[in-house]
């Protein structure tokens, strides 16, 4: 049992403590990068796929504080990579990288535990706006500690859905995708980071998320608070992989059976009705 902290108890409500506490540390060391991102620049680690000299600080940050708290817990970072384990940490230490090496204060860090296959606790943090997202299964999502939940938007012709994409899917299926949102009705935008786009469903400032293709690093978290705040998700596990990625669908539940039809991603069904009858 970890003995450096008694907030840090070897449990999923220790492992909570330690993921509040290092995404907002994690975040002190983002913000500052941020406010000198202009004088330090960026570099391309593939088309339009931006790297910061802030994105390997701040992994290296939230590893360094997992493998002091937690030793025996496996960790996969964007940018280091890692293992796959029964206990593990899913880390993107900057998500939104064109957003934040251009100076728009649209970004955050993604943080997942993962356990037996099954994300349990998941937080996104954006710096710039002080707004911490938290999860943990089973209890809810919360806002800067305050319940949130999805919209209660009804209808195609009143959603506001948001796209992502990236260049391991061609665009004539992101094209296509997008015709189909927008011959149902929908407006369709996009802000640049998948993680905030997911946690903007759970809060109900969007009324759906859809990628054709998302890294688990991008979208664990995410996917579990919107599933927390009474939305429908995709069964990422089992049409993707942590190490692999996969399609990435997330929505307020009227609208869910449309967008996956428009998306091609599946859906439960059970958890469809569910979310239903709860709405």
């Amino acid at each position: 049992m970890n003995d450096q902290n008694p907030r840090y108890s070897n449990d999923l409500a220790g492992r909570a403590s330690l993921c509040r506490d290092v995404i907002r540390s994690a975040g002190e060391l983002v913000l500052a990068g941020f406010k000198e991102s202009f004088r330090r620049g960026f570099s391309l680690k593939g088309p339009q796929d931006f790297l910061t000299e802030t994105d390997a600080a701040s992994e290296a940050h939230i590893r360094q504080a997992i493998a002091t708290h937690f030793p025996g817990d496996a960790f996969l970072g964007e940018e280091g990579g890692g293992l796959i384990a029964e206990r593990m940490w899913v880390v993107d230490p900057v998500d939104g990288t064109a957003n934040f090496a251009r100076g728009i204060p649209h970004f955050c860090i993604s943080i997942t535990y993962v356990e037996r296959g099954r994300a349990e606790i998941g937080a996104i943090y954006n710096p710039a706006q002080d707004e911490l997202y938290f999860c943990r299964r089973g209890a809810g999502a919360t806002l800067n500690e305050k319940p949130i939940g999805i919209s209660s938007t009804v209808a195609f012709d009143a959603a506001s859905i948001e796209m992502g994409w990236s260049r391991r899917v061609p665009d004539e299926a992101y094209l296509e995708t997008m015709r189909r949102m927008l011959a149902k009705g929908a407006n369709v935008r996009r802000g640049a980071s998948g993680a905030l786009a997911l946690a903007y469903v759970a809060d109900g400032r969007s009324d759906a998320y859809v990628e054709l293709h998302m890294n688990s690093w991008d979208c664990l978290a995410g996917l579990l608070l919107v599933a927390e705040a009474g939305g429908v998700v995709c069964p990422f596990m089992e049409i993707g992989s942590l190490q692999e990625g996969g399609p990435v669908l997330a929505s307020t539940p009227a609208i869910a059976a449309g967008v996956s039809e428009a998306s091609g991603i599946p859906v439960s069904a059970r958890e469809m009705t569910a979310a239903l009858q709860s709405a």
